[in-house]
């Protein structure tokens, strides 16, 4: 699919701390690799802005659920490197389980059973 043709998707409030949580569950990272997995992760369909992200991350990192600090990156270049700390992964598998709950819904919602084609 050209990614040129596709209607931009846009994240749900909250849906955009569960993408950066689950991103990290990963390993450290600075924020423009960040939005680079999570677009290609997507198949290109999720395209994070700069303006979003940076404030997603200073907000995930006041909660305590993010660790940030300033190292070199492998271009040699300073970059804000953060981490996930214990309290980001429990409230990642709090983010998941609500997102799983909610998925579900809107499944019965859009797709209710018996009624398919209609």
């Amino acid at each position: 699919m050209n990614p040129h043709t596709l209607a931009r998707v846009e994240l749900l409030q909250g849906t955009l701390d569960l993408l950066i949580l689950r991103t990290l569950l990963f390993g450290p990272s600075h924020g423009h690799a960040i939005a680079k997995h999570i677009q290609r992760t997507s198949e290109e369909l999720l395209q994070v802005e700069t303006g979003s992200l940076y404030p997603a991350l200073h907000r995930l990192e006041a909660r305590g659920w993010l660790a940030a600090s300033w190292e070199l990156s492998d271009k040699g270049k300073r970059a804000r490197i953060y981490r996930l700390t214990p309290k980001g992964r429990k409230q990642l598998v709090a983010e998941q389980s609500k997102w799983a709950t909610f998925s579900r819904a809107m499944g019965l919602i859009v797709n209710p059973a018996g009624q398919e084609g209609q």
